[in-house]
């Protein structure tokens, strides 16, 4: 008998497809707060079946206190160190997504690790996109100022430069998040097994 399609088992999944080509490898959300790497890398956590690591949750953990406590005893300096410390670790222990913090990124240390053993996402949003997300929330250390508009403004021109070097640019705009996660999915399939449809492609980057 001949043989026929449904004979030489099912076909790769985008998902499955990009495990394999990312081995030991993690995805790496770099971006602005607000940006909605968390939100976002759960979702895309779930959809390749990787775990989900949020690298300001992993800092507070290992601090035993908030952000905003290490920001107000310790300073901006100390958190940055630790928090290099915290994503180091968390490169090393296997494939996962990772979410890290707005500054995380502008670390020359932390962004070569990154390179070295993850892909890495960045998801661009505009300064109105940003505030509208954070506005309501009080536990931005670097927004307690007296005009976090322009807080955000400056925030955007500083890291804006640094965070194109990821490997993928993701639009982060008022979607539904499944359409940002097909995105990230479609962009990295295409980065990692050279191919992806043309869908995306006007909120889709790829620096390689």
């Amino acid at each position: 008998m001949p043989e026929t399609a449904s004979s030489a088992g099912p076909i790769a999944s985008p998902e499955a497809e990009i495990m394999a080509a990312l081995g030991p490898r993690s995805v790496v959300l770099v971006g602005m707060m607000g940006a909605g790497k968390s939100t976002i890398g759960r979702r895309l956590s779930a959809r390749l079946r990787l775990p989900f690591l949020d690298a300001d949750t992993e800092i507070e953990a290992a601090a035993g206190m908030s952000i905003s406590d290490i920001f107000e005893n310790h300073g901006e300096r100390h958190f940055r160190d630790g928090e290099a410390r915290v994503i180091a670790r968390l490169l090393d222990s296997g494939p996962a997504v990772l979410a890290t913090g707005g500054g995380a990124f502008m670390r020359e240390e932390t962004r070569s690790r990154i390179t070295g053993k993850a892909v890495s996402i960045w998801l661009k949003a505009d300064a109105d996109t940003i505030m509208k997300r954070v506005k309501r929330r009080a536990d931005r250390p670097l927004l307690q100022t007296a005009d976090p508009t322009a807080t955000v403004g400056r925030l955007i021109g500083e890291r804006e430069p640094v965070y194109q070097n990821a490997d993928i640019t993701i639009w982060s705009r008022e979607v539904p998040h499944e359409k940002i996660v097909d995105e990230c999915i479609d962009a990295l399939h295409g980065l990692l097994c050279g191919s992806s449809s043309n869908e995306a492609s006007n909120n889709v980057s790829r620096t390689q």
